[in-house]
């Protein structure tokens, strides 16, 4: 529900907050956790406001919270968001509430705030919590019909998608915030027509549009989390890009599905938008005419009525061409995450459907996030349909698959009139040379 932290004519005294297009205005204030660049300062807790951060534990120094809003800031002042996280979200809204108060043009609590604001381009970050488990979902029926198609053409869709979120536990300890550089992944793989596969560097590296959900409270072992109560389970959003090695990926991955095609790296924004910030972008979740209803344990009068979230999400690339000639990135796609044909509350609820115990700080990926358009797709393996339509970039360079030296870059906003722009800011991520 909306509140007055959503009101489009808010205004802070941070001016860069104030500017439009700006990702985090006073009606975001996304978490994360900073320090000072190039110091040698524990982690800490923020609050990205404008251009700046608000260093938490700073402002808890000098009194500006009280009551729950108090307690709130305190934890999320720590090395990691999990504290905070476990709470639930009663005490993270009532901090976001302080906190745009406290923000507002002609707040008295400027003079305390003030001080303890740093400049985002001083800061540098580290993975907004402990991620104890990470599960990656396939939530794009664009994304499993358009991989379906080069993988099994006889049969893009298996028969389960349609009824339930499919999705596999990947590797959390590869998972690092923006910023990251890895090398290219070695594994074996299978050239066409060939009788036995040879060890090798991946030749079809690829990077994933896609959204993270971080886990919130989470769910004792052997019980399960209700599609209705699911969505209070959740702390919030960021982007993610679960890097994929296409061709390791399509020797290995049956009958038990991805490994060394996808536990090398994965990469999210450093900032984390909780879902009360995106409110005002809920819309009705719908099954098309013809589509099978979802079954009673992944559906609600809630869901249906604004279970879809209008998310744009982009992906850009920069060569290392384009770097070294001073050339600016180019779009390489543009979808949006109401296009998802299973949503984050229906992830949740199957999940634990079983009794899986969620933890708090466990993150969820919503797979390639692909739209209706061949422009929308999330991967470049949708785009070059499968390396045989190379991409020809504006600097004349052709890309099928990833190269050495290629930097992606993922974006995500909502905006629509009448409400004041809300951003997830951006992630990025650059290959090396595979190690030898």
């Amino acid at each position: 529900m909306t509140n007055e932290t959503h009101d489009p004519l808010l205004r802070s005294w941070v001016e860069s907050a104030n500017s439009p297009g700006h990702d985090f205005p006073i009606q975001n204030l996304p978490f994360g956790v900073f320090r000072r660049a190039g110091s040698a300062l524990a982690y800490r807790g923020g609050v990205a406001i404008g251009d700046c951060i608000v260093d938490l534990a700073a402002a808890c120094e000098r009194g500006v919270f009280d009551g729950l809003a108090a307690q709130a800031a305190l934890l999320a002042a720590r090395p990691s968001l999990n504290d905070l996280m476990a709470q639930g979200q009663k005490p993270c809204s009532a901090l976001r509430l302080a906190l745009s108060r406290a923000l507002r043009d002609g707040s008295p609590q400027r003079a305390a705030l003030e001080p303890v604001l740093l400049p985002q381009r001083q800061a540098e970050y580290t993975l907004p919590a402990r991620i104890g488990d990470y599960t990656d979902f396939y939530t794009s029926i664009y994304h499993a019909t358009a991989v379906g198609k080069l993988f099994r053409p006889d049969q893009p869709l298996l028969p389960n998608y349609r009824w339930l979120p499919v999705g596999y536990h990947g590797r959390s300890s590869s998972i690092a915030v923006s910023g990251q550089q890895f090398a290219r992944p070695l594994g074996q793989r299978l050239a066409p027509n060939a009788q036995q596969p040879t060890m090798d560097r991946s030749l079809r590296l690829d990077y994933e549009l896609e959204l993270g959900v971080f886990v919130g409270a989470g769910n004792a072992l052997g019980t399960r989390i209700g599609i209705e109560e699911a969505e209070s389970h959740v702390f919030g959003l960021c982007l993610l890009n679960d890097w994929s090695a296409r061709d390791l990926q399509a020797w290995e991955y049956q009958p038990l599905g991805p490994f060394l095609g996808k536990n090398f790296a994965t990469t999210i924004s450093p900032w984390v938008v909780t879902l009360e910030a995106l409110a005002p972008y809920r819309s009705p979740w719908l099954r098309a005419a013809g589509e099978p209803q979802p079954l009673p344990y992944l559906d609600s009068a809630h869901l249906r009525a604004a279970g879809a979230i209008d998310i744009q999400l982009e992906a850009w690339i920069e060569t290392a061409s384009m770097r070294a000639a001073g050339q600016a990135a180019t779009r390489l796609s543009h979808t949006s995450f109401r296009h998802a044909y299973w949503n984050i509350a229906q992830m949740l609820a199957h999940h634990t459907v079983n009794g899986c115990n969620l933890q708090a700080g466990d993150l969820l990926g919503t797979g390639t996030q692909s739209g209706p358009d061949s422009q929308e797709a999330g991967s470049l393996l949708e785009l070059s349909r499968g390396g045989k339509q190379p991409l020809q970039l504006p600097n004349g360079e052709l890309r099928s698959f990833l190269e050495d030296g290629d930097a992606i870059t993922l974006r995500g906003y909502c905006e629509q009139p009448g409400a004041a722009r809300v951003g997830l800011g951006e992630v990025c991520g650059r290959v090396l040379p595979a190690l030898t």
